[in-house]
């Protein structure tokens, strides 16, 4: 992530941290993140370096209506600054600063089949214990895998997988002399 993006982000968390509105400020934002993203013709727009940094900021303010005061401000300012593009990354970065702030961890649990609700208790429980946060876990299936399990937390991998242990041993063998 682009530091820009990072000093972006800070300056509207800290905003909404001291108005005491973070909560309201990270879903407003998420949701119009969620919204750049999902409507491919509206990503472009924001994208396309020929079109005025106005028009786009005109575009995002109708579409923020509903949102809180200080989302529709930093989206219009983001906007006259040539990087509403970058509003999704903004979010997400955002989203990480309220998670530290309320000392959460987003974990993505990735396993070869379905885990029970008991197993995945035991996983989520034990990264709690060692990390000594709330943990907020995704799950996903990846028949690949063969067995195992791989845990990304932010930009951090574990990969505790077959297909990860098998691709390691192959890359050892091919540079073994």
């Amino acid at each position: 992530m682009a530091v820009a993006q990072r000093m972006y982000a800070r300056a509207l968390f800290e905003a909404a941290r001291d108005e005491g509105r973070l909560e309201k400020v990270a879903a407003d934002l998420g949701a119009l993140a969620g919204a750049i993203e999902e409507v491919p013709d509206l990503r472009s727009f924001l994208r396309n370096p020929e079109v005025e940094p106005a028009g786009k900021a005109s575009v995002l303010e109708e579409i923020a209506t509903g949102a809180d005061e200080l989302v529709r401000n930093f989206v219009r300012l983001v906007a006259e600054k040539g990087r509403a593009g970058e509003l999704p990354d903004m979010s997400r970065e955002l989203e990480a600063l309220v998670a530290r702030e309320e000392d959460r961890l987003a974990v993505e649990l990735t396993t070869a089949y379905e885990l029970s609700d008991k197993e995945a208790r035991s996983i989520v429980g034990a990264i709690e214990k060692a990390s000594g946060r709330t943990v907020e876990a995704t799950r996903t299936v990846d028949p690949d895998l063969i067995g195992g399990i791989v845990l990304k937390v932010g930009s951090f991998l574990a990969d505790g997988s077959v297909r990860g242990r098998l691709e390691r041993l192959r890359r050892e063998l091919a540079t073994a002399r």
